[in-house]
């Protein structure tokens, strides 16, 4: 087998907007084109801007990316919505030609770029994976060969025979999932297939994944679920506006990937007292998250963080206390923290002067996502004389440990790791041939 898998040079595909691409036009389209590209620039020119160019009406979805894949990596790409990467995987499998640039694919290719690609509603599930099969490439023998495989796979023996239009959503993906691993290929595209599913589903695609590679031959998986990147692949692509903006290890690329599509407010500080946020009462000086440890690395969900705050006290023996709201990304509170533990000043008295408040949080509390705290500052306990929404918002990446096979949402506010146990309390029964329980 070639020691490359995949070769890309200054690959790049230019998309035309706002028009059919036909290839032949009448003289009438052409003159009303034409007239109207003359409007175009004049009144460009008019309002005092550039000539009206073709390139206009072009949008590149890809552009001057090239990389290599060895044969058996298992390569993962990111990057937002519209960054290129289904247009990257179209190209590789041949459904649309690049404008620009070459791709060199050295094997046979598998593909799973949508749920249920190539199927036929009105079709059972035993026809579609001969279809689907078949247009994947493979033949009516390895079709045969490998049904039982294909079906025990995806789950659907009590379905193979019924129209997959009654399908669910999760059975269609399956299936086609199913289908394309089954294909043997020496490089396979996959495309968000870990997105939806449950955990026994996640757990056959983690373990076709892992036997797909182990075998030499080379996956190449696009998704928008990085703790999946990070346990599948042992290299990650960054795509950003169709160019390749970074190509290196999971724990690096998505870091900065995550860091760059974040809007963090790690630290504020106010040096001028009378322009700061607060009143006649409070006013703030500054705020921070801080992780304990090394400041540089990105926080996870085990990583202890401290949210510092610095205040003035304006009014000599107020009775002052900070609350503090911490919302997930969906805006639900994960909880409230007060300083009840708090053993020097709380309840007592506070002389005019600044005070430095920190709320300790512990690894294994918050889940993976982005988080914003929004500051109280209560005064006898009771009564709210100051409130600062999104003083901080930070993100905390997951690290894929203890998550076994599933790489879901975990669901939950918070994702505290609690103290179990289990025990054996007594041996239970087994059926004899004759149907009666018989003691272990």
């Amino acid at each position: 087998m070639n020691d490359i898998a995949l070769r890309v040079n200054e690959l790049g595909k230019r998309y035309r907007l706002g028009a059919r691409q036909e290839r032949y036009s009448t003289v009438r389209e052409t003159l009303t084109r034409s007239a109207a590209r003359v409007m175009r620039t004049t009144a460009s020119l008019l309002r005092g801007g550039a000539a009206w160019s073709p390139d206009d009406e072009y949008v590149w979805a890809l552009r001057d990316v090239s990389f290599t894949v060895g044969a058996g990596e298992v390569v993962g790409v990111i990057g937002p919505n519209g960054a290129g990467k289904s247009t990257l995987l179209k190209i590789l499998s041949r459904i649309t030609w690049p404008t620009t640039g070459r791709a060199e694919i050295h094997g046979r290719v598998g593909s799973l770029l949508e749920v249920g690609t190539g199927f036929h509603p009105e079709l059972t599930g035993r026809e579609n994976i001969a279809l689907n099969g078949a247009i994947l490439g493979m033949r009516r023998v390895e079709i045969q060969r490998n049904f039982a495989a294909i079906v025990e796979f995806a789950g659907v023996e009590r379905f193979i025979d019924t129209p997959v239009k009654h399908y669910s959503s999760g059975m269609y993906l399956r299936l086609a999932f199913a289908v394309a691993a089954h294909l043997d290929p020496e490089i396979l595209l996959v495309d968000e297939v870990l997105a939806v599913g449950d955990a026994a589903f996640q757990k056959k695609c983690l373990g076709k994944i892992g036997e797909v590679s182990r075998a030499g031959r080379t996956v190449f998986l696009v998704s928008h679920n990085m703790t999946a990147v990070q346990a599948l692949c042992g290299r990650v692509l960054w795509l950003s506006h169709g160019s390749l903006r970074s190509d290196g290890t999971p724990a690096d690329v998505i870091s900065s990937y995550l860091q760059s599509i974040t809007t963090h407010v790690m630290e504020q500080r106010w040096s001028d007292n009378d322009a700061a946020p607060g009143n006649d009462k409070v006013r703030l000086r500054r705020v921070a998250v801080r992780p304990s440890g090394d400041a540089s690395s990105p926080i996870t969900t085990h990583t202890p963080l401290q949210l510092e705050f610095e205040y003035l006290n304006l009014r000599p023996g107020a009775h002052l206390n900070l609350s503090l709201h911490v919302y997930n990304e969906q805006g639900i509170m994960a909880f409230n923290a007060l300083p009840i533990t708090e053993p020097v000043w709380q309840g007592r008295p506070m002389p005019p002067g600044a005070f430095r408040d920190v709320c300790y949080i512990p690894g294994d509390l918050l889940n993976d996502g982005v988080h914003s705290v929004e500051l109280l500052v209560v005064q006898d306990d009771a009564n709210v004389i100051f409130r600062k929404e999104d003083a901080l918002v930070f993100a905390v990446q997951d690290t894929g440990q203890q998550r076994g096979a599933w790489f879901g949402d975990w669901a939950g506010a918070v994702r505290p790791i609690l103290r179990w146990t289990t025990e054996f309390l007594e041996p239970g029964q087994q059926p004899t041939e004759h149907g009666k329980p018989n003691a272990q």
